[in-house]
């Protein structure tokens, strides 16, 4: 009886685990995210970080959350840069669906 309590205990503990398990097919959200884009981003507002304006792109790029550092927050939204980027960055991202990150660019100067 003590055997299968035990065993029935390791079975729930591995089942919790697996959905946050890393691997080809699954992966935890690590960022909370509305799956929806905040309307001043789709109205083409910028996101000012570091003394400087950010301004949303039409395109998209795909990445893990462990491919993502997170920055900080500005008005009320997450916003990230790629792990692999070093200051100064090129691009900074916000997260609106799974694996799914808008990017913003610096106004490029005459």
């Amino acid at each position: 009886m003590r055997r299968i309590s035990l065993v029935l205990i390791l079975g729930i503990i591995v089942v919790m685990f697996s959905g946050c398990m890393s691997g080809a097919g699954s992966q935890c959200l690590l960022f909370d995210t509305t799956f929806q884009e905040a309307e001043w981003i789709r109205d083409g507002q910028p996101i000012e970080f570091e003394g400087e304006l950010w301004y949303p792109q039409r395109g998209v790029e795909t990445f893990l959350d462990y491919e993502v550092y997170k920055l900080g927050q500005y008005k009320k939204v997450d916003f990230f840069v790629d792990k692999v980027d070093v200051r100064p960055y090129n691009r900074l991202y916000t997260r609106f669906g799974k694996n799914k990150f808008r990017f913003f660019e610096k106004k490029k100067h005459d």
